[in-house]
């Protein structure tokens, strides 16, 4: 049963950093695709960073480009999600998701999420 479970959140002031883990279980080498997406109140689920696991590449996306890092740690099968000079606007819940479909940001491509952690950045 492949199973992904989120930690790291919390409420940090604006400039600050947090570092968001997702541990997963349960995968094959077909679920390689793996994405952090957030979502904030009253909008629609967004990727922010993903990640082929396989051959390390990623790809963040422009609002989060220069900021935000996303590793892994194979032994401790362990995405993690590293955000620096944190703004207002990154306040939403996070979540991790896994697929086989491809690099995507989009939320229908991927299968497995875990139950999200909460970012809140005050200013």
């Amino acid at each position: 049963q492949v199973q992904l479970v989120e930690s790291g959140g919390g409420s940090v002031q604006a400039g600050g950093s947090l570092r968001l883990s997702c541990v997963t279980s349960g995968f094959t080498s077909i679920n390689r695709y793996m994405g952090w997406f957030r979502q904030a109140p009253g909008k629609e689920r967004e990727g922010v960073v993903r990640i082929n696991t396989s051959s390390g590449y990623s790809q963040p996306t422009d609002a989060v480009k220069g900021r935000f890092t996303i590793s892994q740690d194979n032994a401790k099968n362990t995405v993690y999600l590293q955000m620096n000079s944190l703004k207002a606007e990154d306040t939403a819940m996070y979540y991790c998701a896994a697929g086989s479909r491809g690099l995507s940001y989009r939320p229908d491509d991927y299968t497995y999420w875990g139950q999200g952690t909460q970012v809140t950045v005050t200013s």
